[in-house]
């Protein structure tokens, strides 16, 4: 057995931007707190470009969706489980104006296990309205749910359903996940990502079963994509040294359900990883990274604040990395297609100055610097970056930033970073709107 193993992300970042999903309120309410979205217009075409036929999409078409993608942290949120992070109104207009058709990270939580409770069903009910109501207006759009690499003790109290114990072939027991069989046995990782919380062991059966409820729950209310989070870390306490028998039964049997019951016959499987091959089939659907820039201090990105460039090779970048295999689609390709994300994951002490860890841009992640850049600068630099990707790696794509929480001077209480146009329905909007659009249309 051939097993191509690609490097890991560093498990010490803490993924800030995933408190976004943090609870706001630990009581459950009712719906209604938002308005109902745009009036539908008129009724779609058939779109080839997208075109998805019997569970299938071609690698062409795959990279279309990539190469109109948008992160948007809890589109599908509502304010009673998002908080100021939940997806509004008018980034519903946003998404239809632009013509995004991957709408990133749109659903998940962050050691907020308690909404898979009964009794915060509105966090699925509302997500499936949402994601019905906008596929009446674009059926094409692929929402994506996200499964991190984070468990917490309220894991506990979620009750298991027989058809969790059907799919791996276990006798029905009336019993809750269990946190302790879900972390590593010898404790590693425990407390990464805090008290009471662990990095997943994948290696354990109960942690695929964990990972296969939560995928299923997600494909039941609309989603058509999973971002698994960082697998490399899940899989470093045994199940990459055995050739990943974990992430491969995990991931058959989520691909085994939404063959019948997804909305379209397949859901898209993504993580953060360079890739993983084994015997010349990548566990994967496509990957995804962060952007990883170099600062440039010479001027010869122009006289901004902060001026940053991709550069192939440099840190632990993805760009020009990715494996050739055969997907799980079926068809092969010399390299497996990937975006890029403006990721999050704290700043350094010294916020504005060159960091030469590798990570951080200025002194902050990724999508705090783009934050913390001049207006103008912002639409430069995605302009630069789509470009950069077509002359220098056709196979890797920008994920353009929707929603994400951003840190920094400008921002001393947290607002997510938000690309929409600045207007009444949106007063933080920063104006990024029409760029993404222009670049969509001209992709």
């Amino acid at each position: 057995m051939e097993i191509r193993i690609f490097r890991h992300i560093l498990p010490a970042l803490l993924l800030l931007g995933a408190a976004a999903f943090a609870t706001v309120s630990c009581n459950p309410a009712q719906s209604g707190d938002e308005p109902d979205g745009p009036e539908i217009i008129d009724e779609p075409e058939e779109n080839t470009d997208f075109l998805v036929k019997d569970g299938i999409m071609s690698e062409e078409v795959l990279c279309n969706y990539l190469s109109r993608a948008m992160s948007h942290a809890s589109f599908c949120a509502s304010k009673i489980t998002g908080g100021k992070y939940s997806g509004i109104n008018d980034d519903e207009r946003m998404v239809l104006n632009v013509g995004a058709k991957f709408i990133g990270r749109a659903l998940g939580v962050w050691g907020t296990e308690q909404y898979f409770k009964s009794s915060y069903q509105i966090y699925f009910d509302y997500a499936k309205e949402k994601i019905d109501r906008m596929h009446s207006k674009d059926p094409d759009i692929i929402f994506q749910a996200a499964i991190f690499e984070i468990v917490s003790t309220r894991v506990n109290d979620i009750p298991i359903p027989a058809w969790v114990f059907e799919a791996f072939g276990k006798p029905a027991e009336e019993r809750n996940f269990d946190y302790n069989g879900i972390m590593n046995r010898n404790h590693v990782y425990e407390g990464q990502w805090g008290d009471n919380t662990c990095v997943p062991d994948m290696s354990r059966e109960e942690a695929q079963m964990w990972f296969y409820y939560c995928a299923r729950r997600y494909i039941d209310a609309g989603f058509e994509a999973i971002h698994c989070g960082q697998v490399n870390l899940m899989a470093s306490m045994g199940d990459a040294a055995a050739g990943y028998p974990g992430f491969r039964k995990l991931f058959g049997l989520i691909r085994t359900y939404a063959k019948e019951h997804a909305r379209r016959g397949f859901v898209l499987l993504d993580a953060h990883t360079d890739g993983i091959v084994v015997d010349g089939t990548s566990l994967l659907d496509y990957a995804a990274y962060p952007l990883r820039l170099v600062q440039v201090r010479d001027g010869s990105m122009g006289d901004w604040k902060y001026p940053a460039k991709l550069q192939i090779g440099y840190s632990d970048s993805i760009e020009g990395r990715t494996p050739a295999c055969k997907t799980p689609m079926g068809w092969s390709t010399e390299r497996l297609p990937y975006f890029v994300e403006f990721d999050n994951y704290g700043t350094t002490d010294k916020p504005g100055q060159y960091s030469a860890d590798g990570y951080h841009v200025w002194g902050f992640d990724e999508i705090s610097w783009f934050a913390n850049c001049e207006e103008e600068y912002q639409k430069e630099f995605i302009r630069y970056a789509v470009n950069w990707f077509k002359e220098n790696d056709p196979m890797g794509h920008l994920e353009m930033p929707g929603l994400r929480l951003a840190v920094g001077a400008f921002n001393p209480d947290h607002d997510p970073y938000r690309c929409n146009n600045t207007s009444e329905a949106c007063p933080n909007g920063r104006g990024l709107e029409d760029t993404i659009k222009e670049l969509f249309e001209n992709d």
